[in-house]
């Protein structure tokens, strides 16, 4: 199998440059520090090479971070921004090949490295250089900076092609070559347990070619499974079978209105069909949403001057469901709380989130109460009529806290809604 590496070593950070240039048009000079700020109990996400040199390390509390380098500029981050624009790349790569393998969790230490399966593509894009070229410009309007490349038959070794090839080239290792690619290179590359690095130098073996020329039993009595795959990425053997990722999936339906309805009562006929089709979509899938995004064309024929086209509602759920009624409720609410401004000529439905249901033991003889009547939901119900600033529910952060006040906090009725931490005046609880 031949494998292409793409690799930002610090995209974490060239996407808060990214976004940082574009809203202000200036980026911060000096040592940057990404995860928040030092009060903050964060820990570091990325950083530049001026803040490494003063010790910044990723993983690292936030405060650490402050007394290593207290000149640095501390930058907020950005996860969901993160995460939608490693998934656009995700999208665009998909048109090149089908076998995808990344991360798009900017918590995960894997994240800027994205694999693609390069088996068999040269008819359809060229060789492998053509190749390259052309998903470093699909993906150049997406992610920010050219990404080094490397290919090769394994995935550790395209790892490391890509680590030492230049932003924007490629290192590119003959089919049958890994094990001569990777003999002169330092050992300490074939394992990230820094008591096994330390041992391998002890033994004299600072090349990896080195480690290769050893039996395998004899870094398996020394080193354990962990000797074993030592032996197989130093004589360029794959340790990793590749598993493609699975794209989240969004179902979306829409239906056209003729002529235009501007009464709440027709739409909602029509959103009751358009939330049981999906949601029937979702149970034969065994799945479950947790986000709804509900759009609305409207008939400007008789609106008044300056009445937007269109009306976008999101709503998050207390959790995951594929109940249509459940699902017809709360974006019917939210409809009730903003009408639309005017007659609505197109109505689209879309279920996002979307992953395989939980099970849920339930008891034989104890009748089971409708899952809509749950808490969550009818907090999210409140809510909705009264406000999302107006309702509140109780979390419990540290029990064992020595302050009373750090012990809990409040947090809002619906994960993902909008509000602070502290009580609003009027609060419902």
């Amino acid at each position: 199998m031949r494998r292409l590496h793409l690799y930002w070593p610090h995209l974490p950070l060239d996407l808060a440059r990214a976004r940082t240039v574009r809203d202000s048009g200036s980026w911060p000079v000096g040592p940057i520090v990404l995860g928040g700020q030092p009060w903050t109990d964060g820990t570091v996400v990325d950083h530049d090479p001026s803040a490494r040199e003063l010790g910044v390390r990723r993983g690292i509390p936030l405060g650490a971070a402050h007394r290593l380098a207290p000149e640095a500029t501390f930058v907020d981050p950005a996860p969901e921004a993160d995460r939608d624009a490693v998934e656009a790349a995700f999208a665009a790569l998909a048109v090149f090949s089908p076998g995808l393998a990344g991360t798009s969790d900017p918590a995960d230490p894997a994240f800027g490295l994205l694999e693609v399966q390069a088996d068999g593509l040269e008819a359809l894009w060229g060789p492998e250089p053509v190749l390259v070229s052309r998903v470093a410009a699909a993906l150049s309007p997406i992610l920010p900076g050219p990404p080094r490349t490397g290919i090769a038959g394994t995935r550790f070794c395209a790892t490391v092609a890509a680590g030492r090839a230049e932003p924007g080239a490629l290192v590119s290792v003959e089919p049958g070559g890994e094990a001569a690619f990777l003999a002169p290179l330092p050992s300490r590359l074939l394992t990230a347990d820094e008591d096994v690095r330390a041992r391998l130098t002890r033994f004299g073996l600072r090349r990896i070619g080195a480690v290769a020329e050893l039996p395998r039993s004899a870094l398996v009595a020394r080193f354990g499974e962990e000797g074993a795959r030592l032996h197989a990425r130093a004589n360029g053997e794959e340790t990793e079978p590749f598993r493609p990722r699975r794209a989240p999936e969004r179902l979306v339906l829409a239906l056209p209105l003729e002529p235009p309805v501007a009464e709440l009562e027709p739409l909602r006929f029509v959103l009751r069909r358009l939330a049981t089709a999906l949601a029937a979509q979702l149970l034969g899938r065994g799945a479950a949403a947790s986000v709804a995004r509900l759009r609305l064309e409207l008939d400007l024929a008789f609106a008044p001057a300056g009445t937007p086209s269109s009306l976008a509602v999101e709503q998050r759920f207390p959790e995951p469901t594929a109940e249509a009624e459940a699902i017809e409720r709360l974006l019917l609410a939210r409809l009730e709380r903003t009408p639309p401004p005017a007659a609505v000529a197109r109505l689209e439905l879309e279920l996002d989130g979307v992953a395989p249901a939980a099970g849920q033991q339930l008891s034989l003889f104890t009748p089971q109460a409708a899952r809509n009547a749950r808490l969550g939901w009818q907090l999210a119900r409140l809510a909705l009529t009264f406000g999302e600033d107006r309702v509140r529910r109780v979390a419990v952060d540290d029990p064992d806290a020595p302050l009373p006040e750090r012990r809990w906090s409040w947090r809002p009725a619906v994960e993902g809604s909008v509000g602070g931490v502290g009580e609003p005046e009027g609060t419902a609880r």
